[in-house]
């Protein structure tokens, strides 16, 4: 359905509101339970973390079980990050909405929220060297995920976002 991507927005366009934010929160929900997982297992080791930040998006973005089609990791981002830094994520939140508010471009909010996030969270935690490493790179896979996005962005061809589905 619709632009046949598994994640929130696609999901609320095509299904619906309620459909949409249960995706969304689920999607959190697993990129929060990864690291929380991989805390519990490596005794909050910095590398396990940035290993399983890597690796909760990864398997998002290329799932086994759908083929290596997955989703673009927004959602599994923002729940990494909650576990990594709520401040920065927070601080990251305004700035999404900021974007999304002004330019109703759900896609260049994620874009850009998930490039400056890496930024704000040195900013503000300092983190360990793989940490941010792995921030940096799951920011750019966000990135390159939304590559489609961005040539529809460029040519003005993109969707605009609006909080009414297509499905009443």
């Amino acid at each position: 359905m619709g632009s046949g991507n598994i994640g929130a927005t696609n999901v609320h366009r095509s299904a619906g509101t309620k459909a949409g934010l249960i995706v969304l929160a689920l999607d959190i929900l697993k990129g929060f339970l990864a690291l929380w997982a991989a805390a519990l297992i490596t005794n909050n080791s910095a590398l396990g973390l940035a290993l399983a930040t890597v690796a909760v998006m990864l398997g998002h973005c290329y799932p086994i079980f759908l083929k290596f089609k997955g989703g673009k990791a927004v959602a599994c981002y923002v729940g990494a990050g909650l576990y990594l830094a709520p401040i920065a994520l927070l601080a990251t939140a305004v700035i999404f909405f900021a974007i999304a508010a002004l330019t109703k471009y759900v896609s260049l909010a994620s874009i850009a929220s998930a490039l400056i996030f890496p930024a704000i969270y040195w900013a503000i935690y300092r983190p360990a060297d793989e940490l941010l490493i792995a921030t940096v790179l799951a920011g750019l896979l966000v990135a390159y995920r939304h590559k489609g996005n961005i040539e529809r962005l460029r040519a003005g061809k993109e969707n605009k976002f609006s909080l009414k589905s297509k499905v009443q």
